[in-house]
């Protein structure tokens, strides 16, 4: 009975809710699948362009493979955010947020199934652009268990961040500073399209707060190189200690938050 519960609420939330309703805006589609593409190509005309000046001023053999890996990755730290933000914010707007309250499922799980739209939503904008990185000439070496294995932390650790963002709508309403930091300067400080090492050594103490960055490390060597789990076993564990920080922190402010706006009756302000 369990087990149809979860599938019945996948098949609402992933393909009702989130396939079916982002389909049919046929505009929209075509100019996320852009939003998705035109960076590749941007940042693979900017390397050819600049010629070795690129491979040699960041240190690696091919930039197209460098930030084809980045974009790929740095989507799921964006996407999830926004989705999970932006659906609360949603629900406050159309008046809803209660009905989610009063439910079994209640919000907390309402977040976590939205997630899983964005999880779904970045997985096809990965397989997108790493298949224009491999037309582009990118060479996989994939180690699939290292692969799955750090986007697997990377996600989960995503998720705590997620649940902060949350809480900052449920409180402010408008202007989600934790959704605007990570959807917007991740590109910049996470080493997505160059390494954390050619920045000001003040800004690379920030970059290596942020799991993206060590997600990226690893991804990149088990996807360019074939690196075994014991060979990006650093990234694994700074990646676990995240998880451990970020989950239940995330937990935490959500549950805190929700039960301010229950008590001051702002929920579904907004």
């Amino acid at each position: 009975m369990e087990i149809k519960g979860i599938i019945s609420k996948l098949y609402a939330f992933l393909y009702i809710r989130g396939f079916k309703v982002w389909s049919s805006y046929r505009t929209q589609v075509i100019l996320t699948v852009l939003s998705w593409t035109l960076p590749v190509f941007t940042y693979y005309f900017i390397g050819t362009s600049l010629g070795n000046k690129v491979v040699q001023d960041i240190h690696v053999t091919n930039y197209t493979s460098f930030f084809v890996i980045g974009l790929a990755f740095q989507g799921y730290v964006s996407s999830v955010i926004t989705t999970i933000s932006q659906r609360i914010r949603n629900e406050q707007l159309y008046g809803t947020i209660e009905y989610y309250v009063l439910s079994k499922s209640g919000v907390l799980s309402f977040l976590i199934y939205s997630a899983i739209w964005g999880f779904t939503i970045n997985t096809i904008n990965a397989v997108i652009i790493l298949t224009i990185g491999d037309l582009l000439g990118v060479r996989y070496e994939i180690n699939i268990l290292s692969t799955l294995v750090l986007t697997l932390l990377l996600i989960s650790s995503t998720l705590g961040i997620a649940f902060m963002s949350a809480a900052s709508t449920m409180i402010i309403k408008q202007g989600n500073p934790i959704s605007f930091f990570f959807s917007t300067f991740t590109t910049l400080l996470g080493g997505v399209v160059f390494p954390v090492t050619i920045m000001p050594s003040e800004v690379t103490y920030i970059s290596y707060a942020l799991p993206l960055t060590w997600a990226l490390n690893g991804l990149r060597n088990a996807m360019l190189y074939g690196y075994g789990i014991f060979q990006v076993l650093k990234c694994i564990e700074i990646l676990l200690l995240f998880n451990i920080i970020l989950i239940p922190l995330g937990l935490l402010m959500y549950s805190f938050s929700f039960k301010k706006a229950r008590e001051k009756g702002t929920l579904g302000e907004y």
